[in-house]
């Protein structure tokens, strides 16, 4: 959400940015300024209908007034918080990701005048970047559950090859590798320190609950984390070119790394280097 309000400033040339994402079911909670002189508008609950923002929520689409105190085409319930910061033309932006408003940027001048076309385009191509970055989370989101629902203790028993626990059924393994190259894929794009790391010791945990015994697997080999992230895509059956469109890659890049990890593991072929990874314990 900061860096997506230092952008709107800086796409717009507002001086003021303001925003916050859904808190609750039906508010969205301003959680973060740039640009502004007091901390009134920290905090402030939005709900739809409500205000400029409670607008742009309610109709799921951008709004804008040129000068927020006196403009007919809003209610008023946030005069005081604005007023105490001194804005005058102001425009809101909704956060949309699959057809729900999940958050509101604000951008706001002091001064009583109109917003143009293009001030509204760059604010819009903000809110795209937190969009983004909410489908991002989601995913990952999603992809954990998976993951922790297939873990020991959770009904699937992903430590097998262990001794400790029983191994999940060979369905739910390919699910577990699925999710582990989804992650591996997803991992460059989350922006979230605290997510990216807990995504990266998840996927971790799974890299080393291989279905081969211990006693049976070959000495480490290390690969680049690029390297592993291909093979990951390999294993899934996937193209180079498929692979490429997943990693955000250029095919001839996968190819470069896919052949750098093969001559690491030893391996002639595809599937033998995706065998090797497995028995040292690179891939689930």
């Amino acid at each position: 959400m900061r860096a997506a309000l230092l952008r709107l400033r800086r796409g717009t040339g507002l001086p003021v940015a303001f925003g916050g994402l859904l808190d609750g079911p039906r508010q969205v909670r301003i959680g973060e300024l740039t640009g502004t002189g007091t901390r009134a508008l920290q905090g402030l609950a939005i709900s739809p209908g409500n205000g400029l923002g409670g607008k742009a929520v309610a109709l799921s689409r951008p709004c804008a007034v040129t000068d927020y105190h006196v403009s007919r085409h809003i209610s008023h319930e946030y005069d005081a918080a604005v007023a105490a910061e001194g804005l005058r033309s102001v425009l809101a932006v909704p956060v949309v990701v699959r057809r729900r408003v999940r958050g509101v940027l604000y951008g706001a001048l002091r001064a009583a005048q109109p917003l143009g076309d293009r001030t509204l385009s760059a604010a819009v191509a903000a809110a795209r970047d937190v969009e983004q970055a909410l489908v991002v989370r989601d995913e990952v989101r999603s992809l954990l559950a998976v993951v922790r629902g297939s873990e020991p203790g959770g009904g699937g028993g992903v430590g097998a090859g262990r001794g400790a626990e029983p191994g999940p059924a060979p369905g739910a393994w390919e699910k577990v590798r699925e999710a582990h190259g989804a992650l591996r894929a997803l991992a460059p794009r989350v922006t979230d320190a605290s997510l990216r790391a807990e995504l990266l010791a998840v996927c971790g945990r799974l890299e080393s609950a291989t279905l081969v015994p211990d006693h049976a697997r070959d000495r480490p080999v290390a690969l680049a984390p690029r390297e592993v992230d291909v093979l990951s895509c390999v294993a899934a059956g996937l193209t180079n070119a498929a692979a490429a469109e997943r990693l955000g890659l250029r095919p001839e890049t996968v190819k470069g790394y896919l052949r750098s990890a093969m001559r690491k593991l030893g391996a002639h072929t595809r599937l033998e280097a995706v065998v090797s990874a497995r028995r040292a314990g690179l891939l689930p």
